[in-house]
């Protein structure tokens, strides 16, 4: 049975402050685990529950202001005006507070466009018993009339509005009033004459875009199993895994990866970094001493979700290691400590990095792996790639196999024109030493003057961390021609993704002269600075405001992970390890966007660990479905 959010529902912590009129607090609760419920009272208003799981408080929701700057850190407040409360919400699942606040912002509007306010008198006359019904969902008739709403309030005349630090007045964004310190009194606030803001009209509260296999990986999660997922390139892994950080409470869920990129993908850091044990190559007492420290120590108690992206590439023993680390630090003798693991990854793909002279051991083969792991999924429909054959050659290219056809095919491509408007195809090398050279070569090849943009960061101290983490360089040299791809999602519905090619055409005059660039999905924009924030060591927050660019005649292999490009050209002759080949391949999104170059057949290779694993995991889900068909079917069939 699968779960769905449901909108009228959170879970979170609150603080519930009733403000004096300078807007002093001196009376707060903190519910650290309460249950929110939107609903109505006898009088049909907008009541929002709060439950503690003994007596539960009702506010009506008449006059509000709703803050939600920060909901993507599962923060946000409601004031209400008349009663002089502040509700402050923390903790909260960020898809699901999404969710809910824009659905009481929306029900909250439709309410004033159909409804009298209910005064005083009336409450106190009335012989309604109290009552308590949840809000049903949002409809498209409720988005109108709010937005029916909103617009009679931005033709309104201009009126006084106080600039201060309610700066979102029954919105859901705020909209540019300057801010005040809490401890401020509301009549410090400067009032002036402006014109009704003019809010974004509201629109249907965000939906779950998942299919039926990522829907019941979701409910696996939220029902507390540990799972491990996984699938081909382009089966909606890593969109899977952003989807379920969203859907737990952010103080208690730690979004790791084997790599610092793969980790900033996942708005997270890297599970080494995390552990606080180093290489984990020393003795088990030292790994525990280390893991004790102060700062580290604590991530290791606070830690009830523990996320890892990319799994292939820890090492087992690592794996191990960090099994018995959790147990001794958190003193208990569950598998990890009782954390509850989301690993995610394709084990056919890159394998761990180790020395020449050590055995490749993944973490399937570690002795803690079977005990941790209560349920193994796999992902199969392809997202990334929509031609059969081309999906087709890649399964087999995956599974190690290169039969004569595919072999064909792909020496086929080495003809293949893509170029295409100046946009050069993207070279995968094996080494990001070819990488580097063939960037700046190309770069200094190119006639004209160098625009060099620096990054902003956090702590320039700490610009090592940093580096390890963006997916952008501290310093970005840019001349016109130069070939860059994206890297980041800017506008998914306009091409503008994460791996998108293009060329730069010029720069702004104006300004710091940001770059002018061409994309190959047609779409020519100036490229802005955009933020990048992740997790350094003791969990301290880190960012990096660069623009979203990288140089494109070249990428690594191991850089491209994650990646969907357009045009690509690859050279296999250097291929050192299983796996490398599928990854390379599984970049392109179309065999016509593909030029292979010195194409063997014998580089094309899957580790026979891996396979005998994923042969086992199939199996296991086979049994598993014949079983619930099993149960499901009338006693007569039986």
């Amino acid at each position: 049975m699968l779960r769905h959010h449901v909108a009228t529902d959170l879970q979170c912590s609150i603080t519930i402050e009733h403000l004096t009129a300078s807007g002093q607090s001196p009376k707060r609760q903190l519910i650290r685990n309460a249950a929110l419920t939107l609903g109505r009272n006898e009088f049909r208003e907008l009541v929002l529950r709060v439950s503690d799981g003994k007596l539960p408080q009702s506010f009506v929701l008449r006059q509000i202001r709703v803050f939600t700057r920060f909901v993507r850190d599962g923060k946000s407040s409601i004031q209400l005006i008349s009663e002089n409360i502040q509700l402050l919400f923390a903790n909260c699942p960020p898809e699901k507070l999404k969710m809910f606040m824009k659905t009481l912002l929306i029900k909250h509007k439709a309410a004033e466009s159909v409804a009298e306010p209910i005064t005083d008198r009336t409450r106190l006359l009335s012989c309604l018993p109290r009552s308590f019904e949840t809000i049903s969902p949002v409809q498209i008739r409720d988005v109108q009339q709010a937005n029916e709403q909103q617009a009679k309030a931005n033709s309104e005349t201009p009126k006084k509005v106080k600039r201060c630090w309610n700066n979102s007045i029954s919105g859901f964004s705020n909209y540019g009033q300057a801010k005040r310190k809490r401890s401020e009194s509301s009549e410090n606030c400067q009032t002036v004459d402006v014109k009704a803001l003019k809010k974004p009209a509201l629109t249907m509260p965000p939906r779950l875009k998942l299919s039926l296999e990522q829907s019941l990986i979701l409910s696996a999660v939220m029902d507390r199993k540990n799972v491990f997922f996984t699938g081909s390139a382009g089966t909606g892994k890593s969109y899977l895994l952003k989807k379920i950080v969203g859907s737990l409470p952010p103080e208690s869920t730690y979004a790791t990866a084997s790599t610092g990129v793969a980790a900033c993908h996942v708005g997270g850091t890297t599970l080494h970094s995390f552990a606080g044990i180093g290489s984990g190559k020393a003795p088990l007492d030292q790994c525990i001493g280390l893991a004790n420290r102060p700062g580290v120590r604590q991530h290791w108690l606070s830690c009830q979700h523990l996320i890892i992206d990319e799994i292939s590439m820890v090492e087992g023993e690592f794996f191990d290691k960090l099994e018995a680390v959790a147990r001794a630090v958190r003193r208990r003798e569950d598998p990890f400590g009782g954390i509850h693991l989301i690993i995610s990854g394709d084990f056919l793909q890159l394998p761990p990095v180790m020395k020449t002279s050590e055995k490749t051991k993944f973490c399937f083969q570690a002795k803690s792996w079977k005990k941790c792991i209560q349920l193994n999924m796999e992902l199969t429909e392809v997202r990334r790639q929509t031609e059969k054959t081309f999906i087709s050659l890649l399964q087999a290219i995956r599974l190690g196999m290169c039969p004569e056809e595919v072999a064909h095919q792909l020496m086929k491509t080495a003809t293949n024109k893509i170029e295409q408007d100046g946009i050069l195809a993207t070279r995968l090398c094996t080494h990001k030493d070819d990488v580097e050279l063939t960037n700046v070569r190309r770069l200094q090849q190119l006639p004209g003057e160098i625009h060099t943009f620096e990054a902003l960061d956090s702590d320039p101290v700490l610009v090592k961390t940093i580096d390890a983490h963006s997916p952008v360089a501290q310093f970005i040299q840019l001349k016109k021609g130069a070939q860059v791809m994206l890297t980041k999602n800017l506008d998914v519905s306009r091409g503008l993704v994460n791996g998108a090619r293009g060329v730069v055409v010029g720069f702004q005059p104006e300004g710091k002269g940001m770059p002018n660039v061409r994309f190959l999905c047609g779409v020519t924009e100036v490229i802005k600075p955009e933020c990048w924030i992740f997790k350094g060591r003791n969990g301290v927050l880190l960012s990096r405001k660069q623009l979203p660019l990288k140089l494109a005649w070249a990428i690594s292999i191991h850089k491209s992970q994650g990646m969907s490009l357009d045009c690509v050209e690859i050279s296999l002759a250097r291929v050192f390890e299983s796996g490398q080949a599928y990854v390379a391949l599984s970049r392109a999104r179309s065999l016509q966007g593909l030029r292979v170059m010195d194409f063997d057949p014998k580089v094309v290779r899957a580790d026979p660990h891996v396979l005998q694993f994923y042969s086992r995991l199939r199996k296991q889900c086979l049994l598993a479905q014949g079983e619930h068909v099993t149960k499901n079917q009338p006693s007569s069939v039986l």
